[in-house]
């Protein structure tokens, strides 16, 4: 299939969603060129929606996978009757087979193309906005978002891949499908001055409709990124009016951190979360059941999720609260009874059938494996650790502390008694794998730390040596292949190797 279907003959497949009042209107396909689309504000709203779009397949399906499973913060609940090893299990035990520096797994592929088919759309708006007559509040409100949602693919993009093809125009024909692979520097180059761009432009938390990017959220994006690069004080000046602009704050307690399925959704402490709607529109998620150890029966589900019409679950487990979560936490830390939750599973091949499982986003809702829990990327209590990192890594160790124990205050602990400013390093780090367990910030701070063979190392032997712990059942024993395979970043998708003579 050829790579410009991915690049930007997919925008017609789902086009054009629009916001999170009224979530679906489809325009007729006869009508998707831009030529004839593309004509007024409304337009231009539907087309930034639809750049939002892939976010639900990337938090439902995939970024669980790729940056909490590929790490030591969940694994897999084993099953020998499920049949062969699957894709995610090369992810979760670092294995993934690598040709010529491409590999055939089928989810670093489809997080590829969905962080792709973001930039193809995004890219579509910024080349035509400007040409259209409109309020100029609005259209820089659209464009700000649609420069976050690229600089926010191509963050992700940077982080999997390192250097990738930097599209920044819409693919008009076939030849210009396939780009050269941009320098690391040159992508975050691009990154931060899409957000450089879209913060003035953007609304606040205050004005803007639920869901959408707002100046706060490009500032801690932004600020993300700066961190990603060593780069402190450019990521203090970027967050300090997100920390002392008054639109965001704590929840009083954690569990409330959360979106259930209807209710609470971009809250106070949200700072920017992925849109999911319960029903038969076709917004709906349920990464809750992907997250659950199985074979799980109907009866056993039924108390988690509430539903009218619970069903059977067979096949493998996924995300499962290791062993080394559930001991990363303090004693009377909060958030551990929050987060994970433990059910019995009376079909489990092991002979202890009690599994823990993620809890933290749980919410009842109506029917089975169709939920509208919104997925958070960023939230204040991030915003805060990220100012405790960014001002320890200055030297400012005492007033980064206050931004710790403002996290650890919420979770019931006392004030951190880290000392200095390597003692504070570690204790943020620390902070950040409880507060932010689940979600998919694990193997990102270990990346960027520089603390892979540190941590995963010794991770996987604890696996090899003792697997009954990590949920196989007994007399089953890992791959021999299993965490072989430390690298940084993610190899090529294979199938897009195929189509690109530069990878």
């Amino acid at each position: 299939m050829k790579m410009k279907k991915y690049i930007i003959g997919l925008m017609a497949a789902s086009l054009f969603l629009t916001g999170c009042e009224d979530f679906l209107t489809v325009v007729p396909e006869t009508q998707l060129s831009s030529a004839t689309f593309f004509k007024t504000q409304t337009d231009f709203e539907q087309a930034v929606n639809a750049a939002y779009a892939p976010l639900r397949t990337i938090t439902n399906d995939r970024a669980w996978l790729l940056g909490e499973m590929h790490s030591d913060n969940t694994y897999y609940a084993r099953n020998p009757l499920f049949g062969a090893v699957d894709p995610q299990e090369d992810l979760a035990d670092f294995s993934i087979l690598v040709s010529n520096g491409t590999a055939p797994n089928t989810h670093i592929l489809n997080q590829w193309r969905q962080d792709y088919l973001i930039i193809a759309r995004a890219n579509q708006v910024l080349a035509l906005i400007d040409d259209v007559e409109f309020d100029a509040t609005a259209k820089g409100n659209i464009k700000g978002q649609a420069l976050f949602l690229r600089a926010y693919a191509y963050f992700e993009l940077a982080r999997y891949f390192g250097s990738v093809p930097l599209h920044l125009t819409p693919v008009a024909v076939r030849s210009e499908s396939a780009l050269p692979l941009s320098p690391e520097a040159d992508v975050y180059a691009q990154i931060i001055s899409d957000l450089t761009a879209a913060i003035p432009i953007l609304l606040d938390k205050s004005a803007q409709q639920p869901g959408r990017a707002t100046s706060g959220s490009a500032r801690t994006l932004l600020a993300n990124v700066y961190i990603n690069q060593k780069k402190w004080s450019e990521a203090e000046q970027v967050l300090s009016p997100v920390v002392t602009g008054g639109k965001y704050m704590l929840m009083p307690t954690y569990d409330l951190a959360f979106s259930e399925n209807a209710t609470n959704k971009n809250n106070v402490e949200s700072v920017f979360e992925v849109q999911f709607l319960e029903g038969a529109a076709g917004l709906q998620g349920n990464f809750m059941y992907q997250f659950m150890p199985r074979p799980i029966s109907a009866t056993e589900l039924q108390p988690i999720m509430g539903t009218s019409n619970p069903q059977n679950i067979d096949g493998e487990g996924n995300n499962i609260p290791t062993p080394d979560i559930i001991a990363a936490y303090e004693p009377g830390d909060l958030r551990k009874d929050v987060s994970i939750g433990n059910v019995f599973l009376s079909g489990s091949a092991r002979s202890n059938k009690n599994y823990p499982y993620i809890k933290k986003f749980q919410s009842n809702h109506s029917q089975h494996n169709n939920h509208g829990i919104n997925w958070p990327v960023y939230r204040y209590a991030e915003v805060l650790l990220f100012m405790a990192e960014v001002l320890n890594e200055q030297g400012k160790t005492t007033e980064a502390a206050t931004y710790l124990n403002q996290v650890r205050s919420r979770a019931g602990l006392a004030a951190t008694t880290a000392t200095g400013q390597a003692g504070l390093r570690e204790a943020i780090f620390k902070e950040r794998r409880v507060e932010l367990a689940f979600e998919n910030k694990r193997w990102f701070d270990i990346q960027r730390t520089g603390r892979i063979d540190e941590i995963i190392i010794p991770y996987g032997q604890r696996i090899v040596a003792n697997p009954v712990a990590y949920y196989y059942p007994e007399g089953a024993v890992p791959r021999p292949n299993v965490f072989t395979n430390l690298s940084k970043f993610y190899p090529y998708p294979a199938d897009e190797s195929n189509l690109s003579p530069y990878f």
